[in-house]
């Protein structure tokens, strides 16, 4: 606790991928959600680089006019790798900071994409001895990789979508046009979707609606990740639910689910539509019937334990009918670090379930907090 009697949280955003602006603008919202009467917080950001720093005043946390947020300058830190060091150190012995400021109950890493959702920033937290908001190592690495998503999904009984996995050998993938099959071109149809395997906010993704443009998706997908996943189009309507650690250590809550749809003239979800267009429509919740949310919600609680997830996730959906003309719901993704900014399903749909977004916020550092205390924990709270 800081002197003040208030919880200490270390917001960390921004971060090393290029989802470095999505993370900037979804910590603003994180921390214009704590409440002051409760919470000190401590914003660290990360920059592109990969420098830690405490953030100069007036650091833009928000997309203005289509320009993204970027972290720049402020104090230079690190994380201290000693759990008795209670955090970060400031680097610039000159810098006007006192060593207090730098100590932290707990971290919210509101970090997307490698570098900070891939488990790794999760495994510095842990040897650093700092509870912290979400997944752990393995879960978070498993769910950042779609190839071992769906492995595990699959293990579990959960249906996953038609899909081929390529790795980068010597650079093939950016220079052969024949890495896919002609059994495999055969079985997946078109169209399908050309990913990089680890990799969000639909950066590098291609929809490949003719084969001669399979090429120059694959090379797109690759210089954000040598592995590539390749799956097939699933038709039917795109639905997400949000999962939240039980209360009490009871079992993980699902909220109310939502639909994305696509504006005409929208071809599908990527990157601008996302962010940067009025280009889809939500339906918060989703107009399901109550067998429909109930399925949909069973399903996220079950690919949240199936994959070891924490604190919270998100999980995406497509549903529609099966080759036998049954109802079927296709897991696409499962989100350790869903996004928060202003238009992110995540927060929309627990309000939508009677969950603020303060209350979630606090919903979330409070577990973060009762998880380091649990008996065999490596994240124990001094």
């Amino acid at each position: 606790m800081s002197g003040t009697g208030k919880v200490r949280v270390a917001v960390v955003f921004g971060g090393r991928s290029a989802e470095h602006a999505i993370s900037c603008v979804s910590a603003g919202s994180v921390m214009a959600a704590l409440d002051p009467e409760r919470y000190e917080v401590v914003p660290v950001g990360i920059a592109r680089d990969g420098r830690w720093v405490l953030p100069d005043a007036g650091q833009q946390l928000a997309i203005d006019g289509g320009r993204l947020p970027e972290v720049t300058g402020g104090t230079a830190v690190s994380l201290v790798g000693d759990p008795a060091g209670r955090g970060l150190a400031v680097l610039e012995p000159t810098a006007a900071i006192g060593p207090v400021l730098t100590e932290v109950d707990v971290v919210f890493p509101v970090l997307h994409g490698a570098y900070g959702e891939d488990g790794t920033v999760q495994g510095l937290l842990e040897t650093s001895g700092l509870p912290y908001v979400g997944s752990g190592v393995f879960a978070s690495a498993a769910s950042m990789d779609k190839e071992f998503t769906k492995k595990l999904l699959a293990a579990s009984g959960l249906p996953q979508g038609d899909h081929v996995v390529l790795r980068d050998a010597g650079g093939a993938l950016r220079a052969d046009p024949d890495v896919l099959t002609a059994a495999d071109r055969e079985r997946l149809g078109l169209p399908v979707f050309v990913k990089p395997s680890r990799a969000g906010s639909s950066i590098g993704i291609t929809k490949v609606t003719d084969w001669a443009q399979f090429p120059e998706a694959v090379a797109t997908a690759a210089a954000v990740d040598p592995k590539v996943v390749v799956e097939a189009a699933v038709p039917g309507r795109e639905i997400e639910c949000g999962v939240l650690a039980g209360r009490d250590g009871g079992p993980p809550e699902a909220s109310l689910p939502a639909e994305i749809r696509l504006r005409p003239g929208t071809d599908w979800y990527d990157f601008s539509a996302k962010y940067l267009e009025d280009a889809v429509e939500f339906d918060v919740p989703a107009d399901l019937t109550p067998e429909q949310t109930r399925m949909v919600q069973q399903a996220s609680c079950r690919a949240y334990l199936a994959l070891d997830c924490e604190g919270l996730a998100r999980v995406d959906f497509f549903l529609g009918t099966g080759p036998d003309g049954a109802e079927r719901l296709v897991v696409n993704e499962v989100n350790t670090m869903p996004g928060f900014t202003p238009i992110s399903m995540f927060p929309r749909m627990w309000a939508a379930s009677g969950v603020d977004h303060p209350e979630l916020v606090d919903r979330l550092v409070a577990s973060a907090l009762a998880r380091a205390g649990r008996p065999g924990d490596a994240r124990t709270r001094r």
